[in-house]
């Protein structure tokens, strides 16, 4: 695999794992789903550093939510850009719905 200049992470974060998948730049560069990786610093660090040997700049993104503002605080400290993006502001079509645990708490009560 050759190098390429720009990669965007995205991770679905997870209290125990996050899945991955990065996102060449332009208008066909590749999309691959990577899997999943472990929530720990140290697995963290590694998925970074197996990023970084096929690419140069790394630029992550993911949901904000639970599992707090850590996993941005690492990745802006190995040297990467990191967005935190609310859930609100996340663009939808008319009419999707978005599934919540707390709507599904108050339909039982």
């Amino acid at each position: 695999m050759g190098q390429h200049s720009d990669v965007f992470v995205g991770l679905d974060v997870a209290k125990e794992r996050h899945a991955v998948a990065v996102a060449e730049e332009g208008r066909q560069g590749e999309v691959r789903y990577l899997g999943e990786v472990e929530a720990d610093a140290a697995s963290i660090r590694k998925l970074v550093a197996r990023l970084e040997q096929h690419h140069t700049k790394l630029h992550f993104c993911y949901e904000a939510g639970p599992t707090g503002y850590g996993l941005h605080r690492q990745v802006v400290a190995l040297g990467h850009a990191c967005t935190v993006v609310a859930p609100s502001l996340i663009p939808r079509k008319a009419g999707d719905r978005v599934k919540s645990c707390m709507g599904a708490r108050r339909r039982r009560t």
